[in-house]
């Protein structure tokens, strides 16, 4: 599964990875709240989301 997700990331253009990457950090934004108030049900969303922003930042700067 995360071969196929940097294969398929590493075939986007640098205008949808950074489309990608605000959309990333608005739910990274969005869980973090929601897991401060005590209302998230799966806090390892969190995790896994701040993993796909890094992936994407690191793309970004080898392009």
């Amino acid at each position: 599964m995360f071969v196929n997700m940097m294969n398929d990331l590493k075939n986007k253009t640098r205008q949808e990875l950074n489309e990608m990457l605000r959309e990333h950090k608005t739910k990274l934004a969005k869980l973090s709240f929601e897991l401060e108030a005590n209302t998230l049900k799966d806090s390892s969303q969190v995790k896994k989301t701040k993993k796909d922003v890094a992936r994407i930042l690191t793309l970004l700067k080898s392009k």
